[in-house]
């Protein structure tokens, strides 16, 4: 089955909020070979402006996840997992994370392409904190392998 066409525009609910944890950012942080001392002292973290440690600029994948499970979990989409490769993975700040923030991202899909038998779904997960301003929009390309 193709991917649905339809999915386009679609928004999904809220998913639960987030709570962004010390030692959550700072195993991200380990991860990802970030070093920088925001990402792991409190302190230091302070002395740079921020209210607490602040998480790497792709940690709102962690919080992104639930709203692609949305997705590939919805029945008419056409979207074989099997079949799934990441394409493209971007990231638009208003203001960066940090340990203590509670975020609830909301997912939209924003494109659905067909190009030489494959898909492209480009979903858009808009993350914000308790007081709903806007944090990151995390925005993602899916690439649906065609049938072989």
């Amino acid at each position: 089955m193709p991917v649905n066409p339809e999915l386009q525009g679609r928004v999904f609910p809220p998913v639960a909020p987030y709570l962004v944890g010390r030692e959550k950012i700072r195993e991200f942080a380990r991860a990802v070979f970030a070093t920088n001392p925001i990402n792991h002292d409190p302190d230091a973290a302070r002395a740079a402006g921020h209210a607490d440690i602040v998480a790497p600029p792709t940690f709102p994948v962690v919080v992104q996840e639930s709203t692609l499970a949305q997705l590939l979990a919805e029945p008419d989409s056409g979207i074989d997992f099997s079949r799934v490769v990441h394409g493209d993975q971007r990231f638009s700040y208003t203001r960066p994370v940090v340990a203590g923030d509670e975020l609830t991202a909301t997912l939209t899909v924003s494109s659905v392409k067909t190009l030489g038998g494959h898909s492209m779904v480009t979903a858009e997960s808009e993350i914000v904190d308790a007081s709903g301003a806007h944090v990151v929009t995390a925005i993602s390309t899916l690439v649906v392998r065609g049938d072989e």
